[in-house]
């Protein structure tokens, strides 16, 4: 029998495409997870039916979760009922994919929407990392003989983009400027160098993840993979995390990105 992935994980931006396919790809792998955590900005608008109509056919293993993550206290709520769901046992795994763009040459791009933008993709992250951060700390110390890192034990992925890196950014800049998402993917990268740092102490693991060019209503049907293709790819990464990954980017078929 395949392993489990995890017993537990949170996925934010669950309502539609990367979000979505994450979670229908963990619910229907051969051993899931036992508590998989649907977090989404308006569980009952129009825009989740999706993700309701796919707990509903996992109400064991599936629960929606109100998280918006460009507000505090709904990240402090949502952290409170995922412990509660948990019943004393810890987070094992967070996959920040809640993310935002506003497509912008520096023509069109003023302080509103770099701000937006950040607020949502890097910001969010953050403050997710640190309310989760207690029941994750309690996941990793389940295992109190393992000093190895893994996903199954306690982490963090950021969904990050190959649109991040500094050093490629020459290559790609001239078909895509995208200011403001370019810039805060690249402080979403830093976020999770400095996160890797400081909970390495704690035996959590912490990268970012690059899911490919996707045709979602962010990517665009002119994208090269379905979510189906890039999701089944980094579900293969995200099992094969081990310590010497944390604080490094990769992409869906588990390449490193230079920052």
């Amino acid at each position: 029998m395949a392993s489990r992935i995890c017993d537990s994980v949170l996925v934010t931006g669950s309502n539609r495409g990367i979000g979505l396919e994450l979670v229908r790809q963990l619910v229907d792998s051969p051993t899931p997870p036992v508590q998989i955590f649907a977090g989404c900005r308006d569980p009952n608008g129009q825009r989740s039916q999706d993700l309701q109509e796919l707990a509903q056919k996992h109400r064991d293993v599936i629960t929606v979760v109100q998280l918006d993550t460009t507000s505090p206290t709904s990240i402090a709520e949502a952290s409170k009922l995922v412990e509660t769901k948990l019943k004393g046992k810890g987070l094992n795994l967070i996959i920040n994919n809640a993310g935002v763009n506003i497509p912008g040459s520096l023509a069109e791009t003023g302080k509103q929407e770099m701000v937006d933008v950040y607020t949502t993709n890097v910001v969010g992250p953050m403050l997710i990392a640190k309310d989760f951060h207690p029941l994750l700390c309690k996941a990793a110390a389940q295992f109190p003989h393992q000093t190895s890192m893994s996903c199954s034990r306690s982490a963090i992925i950021n969904v990050s983009t190959l649109l991040s890196s500094i050093t490629t950014c020459p290559e790609n800049f001239s078909v895509s400027p995208m200011y403001p998402y370019r810039v805060s993917k690249a402080a979403l990268n830093m976020l999770t160098r400095c996160l890797a740092e400081d909970l390495k102490k704690d035996g959590i693991l912490v990268m970012s993840l690059h899911p490919g060019w996707v045709q979602t209503e962010m990517g665009g049907p002119k994208a090269p993979l379905t979510t189906a293709e890039s999701i089944s790819g980094m579900m293969k990464v995200i099992t094969s995390l081990t310590e010497k990954d944390t604080g490094t980017l990769l992409d869906w078929e588990g390449k490193n990105i230079p920052w």
